[in-house]
């Protein structure tokens, strides 16, 4: 059975006209019942994890910081959400729920988050409505506990994933893949281990042409035991953050290649949901949605 981590604290309040779309927490899971995708026994609530989980990944100074609610007023502002100690629970909720999917993803084959995809979070900083970076603290939890040893992430969001490349940069059993827009944010980029920067208005064709070349070249090359998918849907051409071009069926399409690909590689994936902001939630949540509707094809 597909497994998936969601929590009422996914859904955190934030004041009217906020740019972030908090809504498609509650939404997503409440459209997968409605149309029978799923059923309330593939849901799971996660927790607050023990501290220890998060020194894996972030530096202790700048994770006290963060639960004291001390942070500096221009680091608390690359955050983008009003600092609180609810946010600060619900980061904390939302790792955990990685942390607990990844081992039922070892069980099943694949196991998703409802929020998570947290990849602008450094070891040291929050950055653009990212705090603590659940699929890096994910991969260091399988690791450490022995379950897995080389890991590849998978980054498919619109926004390159700078943290993520930054944490693990001296960190050779964990490879990460970042295809992003070229002229997004972060303007500054980071390196990951491999980043194809796209253009402007990439379509379908050509940016499925890349990854299907791409995906497969890298899971014979780096033979990992485990992959990380960060499936924003910030990638399409309604998103009024991002820059490329894709219609919802080629964002679905992109989907069924990557899990299409570990199941027939038989290697296990875990799912955290990332961006997507178009004006319309309902756009939002039916391109969500679709990475749900294709994994229960394939998986189950």
């Amino acid at each position: 059975m597909l497994k998936i981590a969601y929590h009422p604290i996914y859904k955190h309040e934030l004041t009217e006209g906020h740019r972030f779309p908090m809504e498609k927490y509650d939404l997503l899971p409440q459209q997968l019942l409605y149309e029978g995708t799923c059923v309330e026994e593939n849901f799971f609530e996660p927790e607050i994890p023990n501290n220890k989980h998060f020194f894996t990944v972030h530096d202790s100074d700048y994770f006290f910081d963060l639960l004291n609610i001390t942070l500096s007023q221009k680091a608390a502002r690359k955050i983008g959400f009003p600092l609180s100690e609810v946010l600060v629970e619900r980061e904390m909720i939302i790792a955990d729920g990685t942390m607990k999917a990844s081992e039922f993803a070892l069980k099943n084959g694949i196991a998703m988050n409802i929020a998570g995809g947290t990849h602008h979070a450094f070891s040291n900083r929050g950055e653009a409505f990212c705090m603590l970076n659940d699929q890096a603290i994910g991969a260091k939890y399988l690791q450490n506990k022995g379950l897995v040893h080389k890991i590849l992430i998978v980054d498919l969001d619109v926004h390159q994933g700078n943290g993520t490349a930054e944490i693990f940069r001296n960190d050779a059993s964990v490879f990460t893949f970042s295809m992003h827009g070229k002229s997004n944010y972060p303007f500054v980029k980071e390196q990951s281990d491999l980043d194809i920067a796209l253009e402007n208005d990439t379509k379908d064709a050509e940016y499925l042409s890349i990854l299907k070349k791409t995906l497969p070249k890298l899971i014979n090359q780096e033979k990992p035991d485990f992959i990380y998918y960060l499936c924003g849907v910030d990638v399409i051409e309604t998103d009024k953050l991002g820059k490329l071009a894709l219609t919802i069926e080629g964002c679905k399409e992109r989907d069924r290649f990557v899990l299409q690909t570990c199941f027939d590689y038989k290697i296990p994936v875990m799912c955290s949901m990332g961006g997507g902001y178009s004006k319309d939630v309902n756009i939002i949540v039916d391109a969500h949605a679709n990475t749900f509707r294709v994994a229960q094809e394939i998986y189950f």
